[in-house]
């Protein structure tokens, strides 16, 4: 973990918990004085590890009264993720819309009818082996793209999840996705086909279902994207 992460950590408490999958620790009973503790809390430097359960149930209550930036103030719902908290895929898209802030729950609606298909066509499904969040966790008002600051400020959040679900793969969703978690302002054209990473998880930018949505003719481009990253998939197996 970069300086820049481990910092968003301990601003907000929150420190990574590496493990194995099949690694489930018991929990040490501790009570924290703050909500936004959520994986490892740290006395005379020995730090706790708390089961997965545990880690996960903390992470949500973090997120869902977290009023870290302005998104907070328009949000009916935040939108944690969802999906198979052991998955080898991981989706990421940028945040979430009008259903999504009103359901809960990422990619819903036609975007998210889409993106089911998407899976669909590589033998995959929601919640199965799959997991879908997004950068940010509540809805940009008009659905316009999250700032760089509301992107940092949800940043723990999202590297929590990571590094709990431990995937094989991330699969990016559109540009403001891409861009986020490789650190960078190249265009979707130009990190299309090519096999990135993200710390050490190979990672793969593809577009995002809204803007297929708009642009019919990109499906086809998604389509040897998703074929790229389900090679990839099989050569990590």
């Amino acid at each position: 973990m970069n300086d820049r992460r481990t910092h968003s950590f301990k601003e907000l408490n929150l420190l990574p918990v590496w493990r194995q999958k099949s690694n489930h620790s018991e929990r040490d009973a501790q009570s924290q004085e703050e909500s936004s503790s959520v994986l490892y809390s740290a006395e005379d430097n020995q730090s706790i590890e708390e089961s997965d359960q545990a880690a996960w149930l903390r992470l949500k209550q973090a997120v869902t009264d977290c009023f870290r930036c302005q998104l907070s103030e328009t949000r009916t719902h935040t939108v944690f993720g969802v999906g198979d908290e052991n998955a080898d895929w991981l989706f990421i898209g940028e945040g979430p819309g009008a259903k999504e802030d009103e359901t809960g729950e990422p990619f819903v609606g036609q975007a998210g009818k889409l993106l089911d298909k998407m899976l669909a066509a590589i033998r995959l499904k929601r919640g199965d082996n799959v997991y879908i969040t997004n950068i940010v966790k509540c809805r940009p008002p008009g659905n316009r793209n999250p700032s760089l600051n509301e992107a940092r400020q949800c940043e723990p959040y999202l590297m929590s999840q990571i590094e709990l679900i431990k995937p094989k793969l991330i699969v990016a969703l559109g540009k403001v996705a891409a861009q986020n978690l490789l650190k960078c302002d190249d265009s979707i054209s130009s990190l299309r086909g090519k096999v990135h990473h993200f710390s050490d998880i190979p990672l793969i930018v593809t577009y995002h279902p809204a803007y297929l949505l708009r642009s019919l003719p990109e499906k086809a481009k998604a389509w040897k994207d998703l074929c790229f990253a389900n090679a990839t998939m099989q050569s990590l197996e």
